[in-house]
């Protein structure tokens, strides 16, 4: 116990019984003293600065800029945010097109720095990938690998639109309805919303948050699909720019179409490299001797689901596309993912048993992988990246790009082919085919990609660092398996550390060096 000391005696004539006396005397004193000195500290603590920003976005009524202010509470809802985080409403407007229509209700969530006043720079914001991540629930599952940052920054995330609280979608009749029942049924039931859940709107909210989180240039950190909200932020906001971080990168460049080609292809080379593995180093290897075997192997493994799918447990089964898309989510997790993919490629094969293949797998239909699967975010997935693409093309067309998918992939290439009918026949136009990203004048942001990534593949990365314009984009790379490298590799977690920590980005072309080295 603080201010308790082992207490010797002082001389021959004290006795045993005084000397225990006097021992449990300075115990309580001690007690008392390191009490007195706690509560002490305790009202003496160091009272916390609320930041103002004193920059608000234009064409904003006061009323949601500096008439506006977030009332953070105690969180009622996920069950895993009831202690140690506060969450809050922001308003912002349905369509800012017109600022003094009707508003919206966005969900925030937040965890208080635990730095001092002196050394807080602001709040963090995250956003988790997707489209369809809740942040909500996102930043209690993911605090362990950004609770470091807790000493320099409020870690802040929300529900972007059409996500959980944040004018949530539905294509059922009822809120509980999950069953996606397509694009029709979507229109009947949110026709009012679907319009203004792009990701464009989702990045104007960013900047009135920005504002009422009391930032004058937003501190962000985007994953996967999160890399393209931070990128159209930057666009529209190049002077609000403050420390960004893009990571497992989107290509910027690339129509939805072409998305699925490339994607078809990382996540081959991925299984391919598995398979390497396996056959190297796991006795009794399920995919063979290498990537050709490999290839066979699955083939018929995928034509015995699609006649016959494998019980996944808990009622479900596991058809050919279910099976390529969990294959898929383990080869996401890098080598993490190899030997437990190896286990359950081995238990489906023998056994029939596609349970721990199921169960290593969280695809729910986000474009990463990473949505609850009881959560809309199979809805968000297709209705925000429908808002974001105004690529519509004849079925002509798509026949012809969903052959281009399956020839990249012989594994894969069947499951992801699908991919290229995603807008077909939604309801409302696209925004643009490609997004514009360029931000001349930001401050630099680190864009970092992963040469193994497996869906969104590195080269993105590269054309994202490029697009976001000369002396923006700032290109970390980093050599390994798996999506995303944060914070899985170390140099990564440096570099980027530092970089939120102190504003000094790495030098352009700095490689870090992993599992692919």
């Amino acid at each position: 116990m603080s201010g308790t000391h082992p207490v010797r005696s002082r001389g021959p004539g004290f006795s045993a019984g005084a000397r225990i006396i006097a021992v449990l005397l300075l115990t309580a004193i001690g007690a008392v003293g390191a009490w007195l000195q706690r509560d002490a500290h305790h009202r003496n603590a160091e009272p916390r600065t609320e930041f103002t920003a004193t920059n608000p976005p234009t064409g904003l009524p006061a009323a949601l800029t500096t008439g506006q202010h977030l009332r953070w509470s105690r969180c009622t809802a996920p069950p895993t945010a009831r202690e140690d985080y506060d969450c809050a409403v922001m308003k912002a407007p349905l369509d800012y097109r017109k600022p003094d229509g009707r508003t919206i209700d966005v969900a925030l969530i937040r965890r208080k720095a635990t730095g001092p006043n002196s050394r807080r720079i602001g709040s963090l914001v995250l956003n988790f990938g997707g489209p369809g991540v809740s942040g909500v629930s996102g930043l209690p599952a993911r605090i362990r690998q950004y609770g470091p940052l807790l000493d320099r920054y409020d870690l802040v995330s929300f529900d972007p639109r059409g996500v959980g609280a944040t004018l949530p979608l539905r294509c059922g009749k009822t809120a509980d309805d999950t069953a996606h029942k397509g694009s029709a049924a979507c229109a009947e039931h949110s026709k009012a919303i679907l319009p203004y859940i792009s990701t464009s709107h989702t990045a104007r909210d960013l900047d009135l948050m920005r504002y009422l989180l009391g930032d004058k240039r937003l501190h962000y950190f985007g994953v996967s699909y999160g890399t393209a909200l931070g990128a159209a932020y930057a666009h529209l906001y190049p002077s609000h720019v403050g420390r960004l971080v893009l990571e497992a990168s989107v290509d910027p460049t690339e129509d939805l179409d072409e998305e699925q080609v490339s994607q078809a292809k990382a996540v081959q080379a991925a299984f391919d490299r598995f398979a390497v593995h396996c056959a190297a180093h796991v006795r009794d290897c399920p995919t063979g001797d290498g990537p050709e075997e490999a290839a066979r192997r699955m083939a018929r493994l995928a034509g015995r689901l699609e006649k016959k799918p494998a019980p996944a447990g808990g009622g479900r089964t596991l058809d050919a596309d279910d099976f390529a898309y969990a294959v898929g989510d383990h080869l996401a997790r890098g080598t993490d993912g190899w030997q437990p993919l190896a286990e359950a490629l081995t238990a489906l094969t023998d056994h029939n048993d596609g349970r721990p293949l199921a169960k290593g797998s969280d695809r729910s239909g986000s474009a990463d992988g990473t949505a609850d699967p009881l959560d809309d975010g199979r809805f968000a997935l297709t209705a925000i990246t429908c808002a974001d693409s105004s690529l519509r093309p004849d079925l002509d067309r798509l026949d012809r790009d969903s052959g281009r998918v399956e020839a990249a992939s012989p594994v894969f290439g069947p499951a992801w082919s699908s991919g290229v009918y995603l807008c077909y026949d939604w309801p409302f136009d696209g925004e643009r085919v490609t997004p514009r990203v360029n931000a001349d004048g930001a401050d630099p942001i680190l864009v970092v990609g992963g040469t193994g990534d497996p869906v969104t593949p590195y080269a993105g990365a590269r054309r994202m660092a490029r697009a976001l314009g000369e002396g923006v984009g700032v290109l970390l790379t980093a050599e390994e398996e798996g999506h995303g490298t944060y914070p899985q590799n170390r140099c990564v977690v440096e570099a980027v550390d530092r970089y939120l920590r102190t504003g000094r980005a790495p030098a352009p072309g700095t490689v870090c060096r992993g599992s692919m080295s």
